[in-house]
């Protein structure tokens, strides 16, 4: 018998052979490699008190960096191995910038040439208390205007949230980009606190939330090479709003501690010590302390991202917009105590000398974003006194559209003024002597807490 198929058999249709979808390049993996050799190139937009830290610590670990700042002045000063940040000394920028693993540049194609690309630019408000975003938006255009495939990028500036999706993703998928394919993008919010000497950036736990799992894992990957916990979320609006709250619950405790410090001026009693009576309990509080109101480019200026954000949404912040009313007020409230002090010592605002110890928004940086001695001085000013200022730090200023210089805190300035007010507790002043020489201090800082808490010229928070 023949075994020859049928011409009926012959005339079925052929089997469909499955053909597998063509596999994407193995973007993630070359990237990964790369990261974990350290090959990865990496460019730091922003190169203030997070970008510089940032980018000195990755050039530390062998990665070649580019630096990427759009102020020329700054540029020149850093490949002069001149630090902007005391969080980064002179000679380790210039033993980088000699290793040539860190040079700083104005020029945006270098973006193009990155593996790693990660945006810390500042994220101010508006005079109407708008949060004002365009530095994150001309750095997300030069970013997609340059992409290409297989890069990270990770936006580290704080913001509303929302914008890293919103904004930086929409950029680049315009190009387009493929999230999680040859596109990964995460937000990992800078915690940076310039100044602190305790906890630098290889000290702080990150946290990353990435477009996709693949964006968070690229994110997470390039972070633990700095050898710190790295918390992973599950998308970037929670990193956005972790951040926020951070700094949201900073501003409502320390609005807490300055209304307590109203509370004890009334009732006369130190706020100091309540506060530190307080805290002996081991769980369960806090201690915060007074001051003359919050500045600097986070405490002060987040809590309004968040309120705007809602505010779009539909809601009012109730607890949080009270507490930035109490901590904006403060600056008043300090200029009365100034104004009461002196009263009692048979002297007026009016014509009177007041040495102000400080003008940073915080002891040891030279930072004054937000800071509230400017108000403080700008209101001593309209009552009629005669302010001058020292601060190490701060060279000049302008309050109120005129120009002030710094004057040395020396023995003789200080005995001269009416009334010495310490707004910023830098290190650098010899507090002992100031009681000493001063005719009236009033200290909003708690300066002098160590020294004395009771003495007859000098009036706390």
């Amino acid at each position: 018998m023949s075994s020859m198929p049928t011409v009926e058999q012959n005339t079925r249709p052929a089997k469909r052979v499955r053909t597998r979808p063509k596999e994407a390049p193995g973007y993630e993996a070359a990237l990964a490699r790369k990261i974990k050799s350290h090959q990865a190139r990496v460019a730091i937009v922003g190169q203030g008190y997070v970008g510089l830290p940032l980018a000195t610590e990755f050039a530390g670990l062998g990665f070649t960096v580019a630096g990427l700042d759009r102020d020329p002045n700054r540029v020149e000063k850093l490949n002069a191995a001149s630090s902007c940040t005391p969080d980064v000394s002179d000679l380790r920028l210039a033993a980088l910038l000699e290793s040539k693993r860190y040079e700083a540049t104005a020029d945006p194609d270098v973006l193009a040439l990155a593996d790693v690309v990660i945006i810390c630019v500042p994220t101010p408000l508006r005079k109407s208390k708008e949060p004002d975003i365009s530095y994150v938006v001309d750095a997300a255009h030069a970013v997609a205007a340059r992409f290409r495939k297989g890069q990270l990028i990770v936006l580290e500036s704080t913001t509303y949230p929302g914008t890293t999706q919103e904004i930086v993703l929409s950029l680049l998928e315009e190009r387009g980009a493929k999230v999680g394919v040859d596109l990964f993008l995460a937000f990992s919010p800078e915690r940076i606190d310039p100044g602190n000497r305790q906890f630098k950036v290889t000290d702080i736990p990150k946290v990353v939330g990435g477009v996709t799992p693949q964006c968070t894992k690229m994110a997470a990957l390039m972070y633990e090479q700095l050898g710190v916990p790295v918390m992973r979320v599950s998308n970037p609006t929670v990193a956005e709003l972790a951040k926020l709250y951070e700094n949201v619950f900073r501003n409502v405790n320390i609005a807490l501690a300055n209304e307590m410090a109203i509370i004890c001026q009334h009732l006369g009693v130190s706020s100091r010590e309540v506060i530190n009576a307080a805290a002996t309990k081991p769980f369960g509080f806090m201690p915060f302390y007074p001051g003359p109101g919050v500045g600097g480019h986070c405490i002060g200026v987040d809590p309004s991202y968040l309120t705007w954000k809602m505010r779009l949404n539909g809601y009012e912040t109730q607890f949080s917009h009270f507490a930035d009313e109490i901590n904006r007020s403060m600056p008043a409230y300090v200029v009365d105590m100034v104004a009461h002090a002196l009263n009692q010592r048979r002297r007026s605002v009016n014509g009177a000398s007041i040495l102000v110890l400080g003008v940073a928004y915080k002891r040891g940086v030279g930072d004054t974003r937000e800071s509230p001695a400017l108000e403080i001085i700008e209101r001593l000013q309209g009552r009629g006194a005669q302010v001058s200022y020292a601060d190490p730090y701060v060279p000049h200023v302008s309050c109120d559209g005129k120009q002030l210089e710094a004057v040395a805190a020396t023995d003789d300035a200080i005995a001269a003024a009416d009334c010495v007010l310490i707004v910023t507790d830098h290190p650098e002043f010899d507090y002992q002597k100031v009681l000493e020489t001063s005719k009236l201090v009033v200290d909003t800082r708690g300066a002098t807490w160590p020294i004395a808490r009771t003495r007859d010229n000098l009036v706390t928070l």
